[in-house]
């Protein structure tokens, strides 16, 4: 009963963290496209970035 458990919490664990890596990745896409965005909607006359950070 034990190794049974055991093995439905690692595939649990797993479930998760692969949910987890695969929202993380959908937000560094996100970020991507708004870094990319920052480069092509500057303000006109102005050499720096759109953002102040």
């Amino acid at each position: 009963m034990v190794p049974l458990l055991l093995v439905l919490l690692l595939a649990l664990l797993l479930f998760g963290a692969g949910f987890a890596v695969k929202a993380l990745w959908w937000i560094a896409v996100i970020v991507l496209v708004l870094w990319l965005l920052g480069f092509v909607m500057r303000p006109s006359g102005s050499s720096g970035r759109w953002y102040r950070w």
